[in-house]
C-alpha cells in the first residue's frame, strides 16, 4: 500500500483529466506490464479527513472505519511512469455533465475535478493482464473511454513487430487525440458517441463485430463497460474460433453502477 500525494492535475480534453501522483513510496512500485493497474483510495465529497489504509488488508481497515472517515476506492491504470520525479500519471474519464442535484457526479469524477497538489491518497498495485501470445503477428485492442489510458499505454510500449487494430470509443469528437504513438502499420479507429443517448460501448462493439479481421494469429485485449468486454470476447471465440487464452478481457464498470469494485 503506497502513501502518495497529488502533485499535479491537468485537463487533457473535455472528458479526460490527468492526475500525477507521487512520493517516496513510488520506489516500491515495480513496473509489471503495459496495462498495470491498482486501487486508488481518496477522500470523497465533504470529507475533510479520511483514514487511508496502510496495508493490503484494506477491506478490514475500511470496514472498521465510520462512514465519515472511510475513503472512496476506484481502480485506475497507470498511464505513465515518471521515475525522474518519483511519480506516475493516471487518467480519469470524467462525466460532469451527467451530474444533477439528485444524482451527484460519480466519486472518481468528483475527485478528479477537485484534486489539488498536496491531497493525500493511497495506491495498491494490482498487477497487469496484458500478456500477448508468442506467436501473435498483430493485436486487436478495443474499449470505451475507461480503457483509453491502458490502450494508449499498450500502444506506446508495444514492439514494432506487433501492429494493432484499435477501436476506441470516446464521449465526443473533442476527446480524439492526435499525439498517439503506435507500431508502424497500426490502424486506430476513434469512435465518438457525441449523442449522450447512445449506450456506452455500443459503437466499439459494432465496429469490432462489423470489421473483417487481419490474417494471421493475433492477441486481443478488450476492456471497458462489462457487456462490451464480454461481448467482444464471445464474438472472437464464437465467430472466429479464437482460443480463449488469446483474448484478455476486463469489465471496468457496469452501466447503471458507479463501479464494479
Amino acid at each position: 500500500m503506497l502513501a502518495l500525494t497529488v502533485i499535479a492535475r491537468e485537463e487533457i480534453s473535455p472528458h479526460f483529466m490527468r492526475v500525477t501522483l507521487g512520493g517516496d513510496d513510488v520506489r516500491h512500485l515495480e513496473q509489471q506490464g503495459f496495462d498495470q493497474w491498482g486501487r486508488l483510495f481518496f477522500a470523497g465529497p465533504g470529507q475533510d479527513e479520511v483514514a487511508l489504509p496502510a496495508s493490503e488488508r484494506w477491506m478490514i481497515q475500511n470496514a472498521l472505519q465510520p462512514a465519515r472517515r472511510r475513503p472512496r476506492v476506484r481502480s485506475y491504470t497507470i498511464r505513465r511512469f515518471r521515475p525522474e520525479i518519483s511519480a506516475f500519471d493516471i487518467e480519469v474519464a470524467v462525466h460532469q455533465e451527467a451530474a444533477t442535484a439528485d444524482r451527484p457526479a460519480a466519486p472518481g469524477t468528483a475527485w478528479a475535478l477537485s484534486a489539488k497538489p498536496g491531497d493525500r491518497v493511497a495506491f495498491l498495485d494490482e498487477g497487469c493482464g496484458y500478456v500477448p501470445q508468442p506467436d501473435a503477428e498483430w493485436q486487436l485492442l478495443a474499449g470505451d473511454e475507461s480503457a483509453l489510458p491502458a490502450i494508449v499505454a499498450i500502444l506506446e510500449r508495444s514492439t514494432a513487430a506487433l501492429p494493432a487494430d484499435v477501436y476506441l470509443e470516446i464521449p465526443s469528437d473533442s476527446d480524439i487525440r492526435d499525439d498517439i504513438t503506435a507500431p508502424q502499420g497500426s490502424r486506430i479507429q476513434w469512435l465518438p458517441r457525441n449523442d449522450p443517448g447512445l449506450a456506452p460501448g455500443s459503437l466499439a462493439l459494432q465496429a469490432v463485430t462489423g470489421t473483417p479481421l487481419r490474417s494471421g494469429p493475433f492477441y486481443a485485449w478488450t476492456a471497458g463497460e462489462s457487456s462490451l468486454a464480454t461481448s467482444i470476447r464471445r464474438h472472437l471465440v464464437g465467430a472466429h474460433g479464437v482460443p480463449r487464452s488469446h483474448v484478455a478481457f476486463r469489465g471496468y464498470w457496469r452501466q447503471g453502477r458507479a463501479s464494479l469494485g
